[in-house]
């Protein structure tokens, strides 16, 4: 077999999620608000893009990276359209759309 460790290496373990959405949850059990999904998939996809650098050739991934771009983008549109504010501060805090 090849050297692949078990699990999934590009998933987010409890405690990098807690890292990465600890100033952006709306209360100590948030996991479905707007906000805290797209700093989940902001993280994913600065992984998945890293994967790819190394790995030109999987296309499977890359197939999963442009779903969760378009996810993502969804979800803005919506945080933009349903709540301006937390958009704009949402967008500062993730240095998104530089």
């Amino acid at each position: 077999m090849s050297g692949r460790v078990c699990g999934n290496a590009m998933a987010l373990t409890t405690k990098q999620k807690e890292r990465v959405t600890k100033n952006i949850k709306r209360h100590d059990k948030d996991t479905g608000s707007p906000e805290f999904q797209i700093a989940l998939f902001t993280e994913k996809i600065k992984r998945l893009t890293a994967h790819l650098k190394k790995n030109a050739k999987d296309f499977h991934s890359r197939r999963g990276l442009l779903k969760m771009v378009a996810k993502r983008k969804k979800l803005m549109e919506y945080l933009k359209r349903t709540n301006e504010k937390n958009y704009k501060k949402i967008v500062k805090k993730l240095k998104l759309k530089g």
